[in-house]
């Protein structure tokens, strides 16, 4: 068996090829069955997020696993494999784990220890448990990427004032008015005429950053308005105007800067939207949703600036020396976690040599209580025999605690293996008695 994780980030892949690998979360289930059917995939995962989509996978070859992995993603993307791989990493064994502790950590993430990262991951794991997708192996480890992300915020720096990608895109509107008005620095947004289209979990990071920021308020607009005005009901100190998405239209001719953060698969502002509009000013798109909720063209109309997420390395870049700092404090307790899941699963090996003897024992156990119980005669009461029986299964656990203990405890390859044949040979364990 094999660990891998296949997969393309906003460090390998443009918005626009990660948006193509993008996978909704109501097609999570058929997309992990569809991994679960080749014969080469035994557990498999999926994180998928407007950064980073990732396979995480238990496989029984790494060529042919890896090669299954590929075709998947290539039908999924509708893009052929070689206009693929250049923007996909893959990692094995001792660098997947790495990699994904890192992931969880939010150490891979485009703003470093961002908190928003370890709910996708604990998300991950919900969705692959619901699915059936996972196994003893893939949910340890994913169970362990949250403990340990757990670990990386309460035990580190980095946790402190960590940002969002909803903070970031606050921050660039800020750098990109300000520029407008000769300044190249970040500058209240008081003067601005502000939306945001959707009320989901990054909207609501958003309104948060706007109104620390100083926006004086927000139209807030989604497909459903109680959903919005939920949502509003949070920021009781910031204004909120809760509208239908229907009135896109007219917040893009009032609006000088919207915001975009929806579910929607395909974008909802285009040039040939924006050119019928009559607007009153200049307006910013900022765009934090992938698949992109505004379509590229957008930028070309007049008077219209549109940014995407890969336009958020301008802000993040800013304070992101500051916080290496603070990451290089999780480094060492992330080296514990990784070598702790990776002893567990060395000691994996020893485990069918170890059910190969519990048979063995259990057999002979069963063989010498069935004559025991045969020479105590029929008088002896059924809770007598329950009492005898027990003995027996103590005295086969107590015998296997200290050999089991010992094979599976952290040692080098050659000392495990060498334990295994001893035991092997000691007790004549074929190759061919039950496995697990």
């Amino acid at each position: 068996m094999h660990i891998a994780v296949v997969g393309l980030s906003h460090r390998t892949a443009p918005v626009e090829i990660r948006e193509r690998l993008s996978i909704p979360e109501q097609a999570m289930d058929a997309s992990l069955q569809q991994l679960r059917d080749d014969d080469q995939v035994l557990e498999a995962s999926i994180l998928s997020t407007c950064n980073r989509l990732e396979i995480y996978t238990l496989l029984r070859h790494p060529e042919q696993g890896i090669s299954s992995i590929g075709a998947f993603l290539s039908q999924h993307s509708g893009l052929a494999v070689d206009e693929l791989t250049p923007h996909l990493f893959t990692y094995h064994h001792e660098q997947a784990v790495d990699h994904l502790l890192r992931v969880s950590a939010g150490l891979d993430s485009l703003v470093l220890g961002e908190g928003q990262i370890l709910s996708q991951v604990k998300k991950m794991v919900r969705l692959g448990q619901e699915h059936r997708s996972l196994g003893p192996i893939l949910n340890r480890l994913l169970n362990q990427a949250v403990s340990t992300g757990k670990r990386v915020r309460t035990e580190t720096n980095l946790g402190t004032g960590a940002v969002s990608i909803s903070s970031a895109a606050v921050e660039l509107a800020q750098l990109k008015v300000g520029q407008a008005r000769g300044v190249d620095d970040l500058v209240s947004l008081d003067q601005e005429q502000v939306a945001v289209v959707g009320a989901g979990r990054m909207a609501r990071l958003l309104l948060q950053h706007l109104q620390a920021k100083g926006c004086r308020g927000v139209v807030l607009l989604n497909r459903t308005v109680t959903r919005a005005e939920q949502l509003a009901a949070d920021f009781p100190v910031l204004p909120v105007q809760c509208r239908p998405l229907e009135d896109l239209d007219h917040c893009l001719s009032t609006c000088s800067l919207v915001f975009c953060s929806t579910a929607a698969e395909d974008p909802i502002i285009s040039a040939e939207r924006l050119t019928g509009l009559n607007r009153r000013s200049s307006l910013m798109l900022v765009d934090i949703g992938v698949p992109r909720n505004i379509a590229a063209d957008s930028a070309e109309v007049p008077g219209v600036q549109a940014y995407d997420v890969d336009d958020l390395q301008e802000v993040v870049a800013r304070n992101q020396e500051a916080r290496r700092e603070m990451a290089a404090e999780a480094e060492g307790l992330l080296h514990q976690e990784s070598r702790l899941f990776l002893e567990w699963w060395d000691g994996l090996e020893a485990v069918p040599v170890v059910n190969r003897l519990r048979v063995r024992l259990e057999d002979i156990r069963e063989q010498e209580l069935q004559k025991a119980l045969s020479r105590m005669g029929p008088d002896l009461s059924a809770r007598e025999r329950k009492v005898v029986e027990a003995l027996s299964k103590g005295i086969i656990n107590k015998i296997l605690h200290t050999p089991v203990t010992n094979i599976r405890a952290p040692q080098s390859r050659t000392q495990r293996r060498s334990a295994m044949r001893v035991l092997e040979e000691l007790f004549e364990l074929q190759e061919d008695d039950p496995r697990p």
